[in-house]
């Protein structure tokens, strides 16, 4: 292996794995005071077509970035809503809020892109959302064992009845947890479209499940469930890398390559599962 090709395994690791990272951080605000969220993926997927048709159509990328922020953040309250307010199970609301925002996202993208458009969409660098998902994970770390709210958080999901009886309001604090998750995704799926330059549906492709997978390998911890996150990053470079390439001489299928990072983290999951314990209070009222 060259240098070279090292090197561009690394910066490939990088740019897989930042979406990745700030989808897992966002899982964690959420099920680490006690919501399950499996609908990590639809937040980023209708953050993607948002930002991508909103930078389209204004020309502008800050306003495209906000606007996809405030739909996964939208998406994120009526999460909030259905299990907190309506008490509904919080793995069923997340299967239903994946569904709104696949179809949403189909729909947005099929009304309004004009597919006789070739120029991309106008960005943020990309720089800037690396660098949130460098320092984000460590930041949320010391506010999660400082911060009032952070400590709030965790005694929430470590439970919600002695919180209760400590004054706190285990609604309340979800809710700004599940802001935190939306914020975040939404910064996750804009990067994903920002570094495609282009919204195309279905590009989240699962990702938002494997970044739920990587929390959970981390503990329910912000750093741990970012290294995970860039080890499984680091199985979407290899991918890229040896897309095509001969193996001891022999043509190994493109769906092999592809199925490998979905496969691996699987495999490590299994393995790590019954060593990784959820928060105490996860799912309940």
């Amino acid at each position: 292996m060259s240098e070279a090709w090292i090197l561009t395994l690394l910066a490939s690791t990088l740019t897989l794995s930042s979406p990745l990272i700030l989808a897992s951080i966002g899982g964690y605000c959420s099920e680490r005071g006690g919501v399950i969220n499996i609908a990590l993926e639809g937040k980023m997927l209708i953050s993607a077509c948002v930002t991508a048709l909103v930078a389209i159509g204004t020309g502008n990328a800050v306003l495209g970035l906000l606007a996809g922020l405030g739909a996964s953040v939208l998406l994120a309250w009526l999460h909030w809503l259905l299990t907190q307010a309506y008490q509904i199970d919080h793995i069923v609301s997340g299967m239903a809020l994946n569904a709104l925002a696949f179809g949403a996202a189909n729909f947005l993208d099929k009304r309004f892109t004009d597919p006789e458009r070739t120029e991309p969409m106008p960005h943020l660098p990309l720089g800037f959302f690396y660098a949130l998902a460098v320092v984000l994970p460590v930041a949320l770390a010391l506010y999660s064992k400082h911060g009032r709210g952070g400590l709030r958080l965790r005694a929430v999901g470590g439970d919600p009845e002695k919180a209760r009886l400590m004054g706190v309001s285990p609604q309340a604090v979800r809710f700004w947890g599940l802001t935190a998750a939306g914020v975040l995704c939404g910064l996750s799926g804009a990067l994903i479209v920002t570094n495609a330059r282009w919204f195309t549906d279905g590009m989240t492709a699962g990702r938002g499940f494997v970044a739920l997978a990587a929390l959970i390998l981390g503990g329910w911890r912000p750093i741990p469930a970012a290294l995970a996150c860039a080890g499984i990053g680091l199985f979407f470079a290899v991918e890229v890398q040896l897309q095509g390439t001969p193996i001891l001489g022999m043509r190994v299928p493109p769906d092999f390559w592809s199925a490998l990072p979905y496969a691996m983290t699987v495999i490590v999951l299994a393995g790590f599962l019954g060593r990784s314990r959820p928060p105490a209070g996860l799912g309940k009222p």
